[in-house]
């Protein structure tokens, strides 16, 4: 697993975020329609896959779908739904001859490297609990067994709200992700199979199993993420922040890289969509870029294929919860320094403005961007932050920030493959405790749309302000980052950290 992630927006607000209803044709860098009779020339290299996406009816995709075989690619899939075609090509011009296509409103690459046979958002390696966890003695009544390591839950008030109501299970949270070890006792009371898949290289394989990690040994990301979200109160181990409700899988890392590609995403976000998913995690950026600049023509197509899917999810009734990423970066920054993309060959250090160049998913349209606390609610050292950008904070943990706890570690204890347990720490830990408050509200308010259903994360939100004095997580009398914004909103929490006891309490 690698390392950073950034966030969300708002600053874009209303007039682009309508038009991406749409496509982002209208944006820098879109080629206008040549006419159908140039002839397509190929050139030989590297197989790649692309994202082409049209106007979404039935005619301009039959008709873009013979232009792309002419210029030497293979549909892999259509999604016609939304005007999104994945395809393969070796023909080096292909990106290019697509957009002079009619109807065709941006085409792209969805990664710098050849097809082969994943980028989170969590800090440093995992920190593995010894011993049986069903076997741990707790004393507080109906905790369960390692409960006390769980300061996470306490700071947000869900080991009370479990107690009201520790959410239904006609509520689903999606983890899009390097899959879910469903066989993990902590996850098997509340595993959804029929909402699970394995959506890598674009098409939906809902064999069973296919959902599992890869390799447990180093897949064991989303295993980690989805105990936080729905661990069972059970006697076993731990509980996640909505114990009562569904988690499935959907993975989207790629096996030899576990890079996470446009197209997986735009494959997750349609089958959660079309399987009555609640509520999707997103704890990952889309590689290969950290940041998509709407003024190159590849990273623009990425960014309106993903939107499609994304906005077609909201439409079904899904809300989408995304990590802000772990660079202590800026988000609302007149700019900022990428030197990891692409980061599936060769970076390059470029200076980008967020207000163009967006990390994906986390600053599209409607999705909620969370950024990461510790136990003190400080933000965690690590996390991207922004104002304007990111919406509310969640515990993601901080090494820094230490707990009166039996371990006295300042990470976020959660399941791990072939029924572990481990600490970690990130954004990538942060977004699920949002996901689990929000599938609470979503259990109390069941008829509460995706749009409500952020508003009340925002509405019931604690926002400890600005930090009063130097924000030096470390030590070293150097100022890390700096907040701005009043207490009510912020760039360090956004409308502040979400509230678990509220969304099951407040009317």
């Amino acid at each position: 697993m690698a390392a950073p992630k950034p966030g969300h927006r708002r600053v874009l607000a209303a007039p682009i975020g309508l038009a991406l209803t749409v496509s982002l044709a209208f944006l820098p860098g879109t080629a206008s329609a040549a006419p159908q009779n140039v002839a397509l020339q190929t050139s030989d290299g590297p197989q790649l896959s692309y994202v082409v996406n049209t106007k979404a009816d039935a005619a301009t995709i039959e008709r873009v779908k013979k232009a792309a075989a002419t210029a030497g690619g293979t549909i892999v899939v259509a999604y016609e739904k939304i005007g999104v075609l994945v395809v393969h090509s070796a023909n080096t011009n292909f990106p290019q001859q697509m957009r002079t296509i009619k109807g065709v409103q941006s085409a792209g690459a969805t990664r710098t490297a050849p097809l082969q046979a994943a980028v989170t958002t969590e800090i440093g390696a995992p920190e593995y609990l010894a011993g049986s966890p069903a076997a741990t003695a707790t004393d507080v009544p109906g905790a369960e067994p390692l409960e006390a390591d769980q300061w996470d839950l306490r700071a947000i008030g869900a080991d009370r709200a479990a107690k009201i109501n520790p959410g239904s299970s006609n509520v689903t949270v999606a983890v899009i992700d390097t899959g879910v070890d469903d066989t993990h006792p902590d996850l098997a009371p509340n595993f959804s199979k029929s909402q699970s898949a394995n959506c890598v290289g674009g098409v939906a394989d809902t064999s069973e199993g296919a959902w599992r990690p890869y390799d447990p040994a180093s897949d064991y990301h989303g295993t980690h993420v989805a105990g936080s979200i729905a661990a069972a109160r059970n006697g076993i181990g731990i509980s996640g922040v909505a114990p009562g409700v569904k988690i499935s899988a959907i993975k989207v890392s790629d096996p030899e890289t576990s890079l996470f590609y446009p197209e997986s995403v735009v494959c997750a976000f349609m089958f959660a969509a079309d399987h009555g998913v609640e509520i999707t995690n997103n704890s990952y950026y889309i590689d290969p870029w950290l940041y998509n600049c709407l003024d190159d023509p590849d990273q623009k197509a990425i960014v309106d294929a993903v939107n499609r899917a994304s906005l077609y999810a909201q439409s079904k009734g899904t809300l989408h919860v995304a990590s802000a990423g772990n660079a202590n970066h800026n988000l609302a920054a007149a700019s900022i320094t990428d030197d990891t993309s692409p980061d599936d060959t060769a970076p390059v250090v470029r200076t980008i403005n967020p207000r163009e160049c967006w990390d994906i998913p986390a600053q599209l349209p409607g999705i909620v961007t969370v950024s990461a606390t510790g136990v003190q609610n400080i933000k965690s050292y690590y996390s991207n932050y922004g104002r304007n950008v990111v919406d509310v904070a969640a515990p993601g943990g901080d090494k820094y920030q230490i707990p009166d706890t039996p371990s006295k570690n300042g990470r976020i204890l959660s399941t791990m493959p072939n029924n572990g347990y481990a600490f970690l720490q990130g954004t990538s830990m942060a977004g699920p405790h949002a996901a689990g408050v929000a599938a609470l509200l979503k259990s109390t308010h069941p008829a509460a749309t995706p749009e409500m259903l952020q508003e009340l994360l925002k509405e019931q939100a604690d926002n400890p302000g600005c930090p009063t004095g130097l924000y030096d997580p470390d030590g070293n009398g150097v100022a890390d980052s700096v907040c701005e914004g009043p207490k009510p909103v912020n760039g360090f929490y956004g409308f502040g950290i979400v509230n678990a006891l509220d969304a099951v309490t407040a009317p």
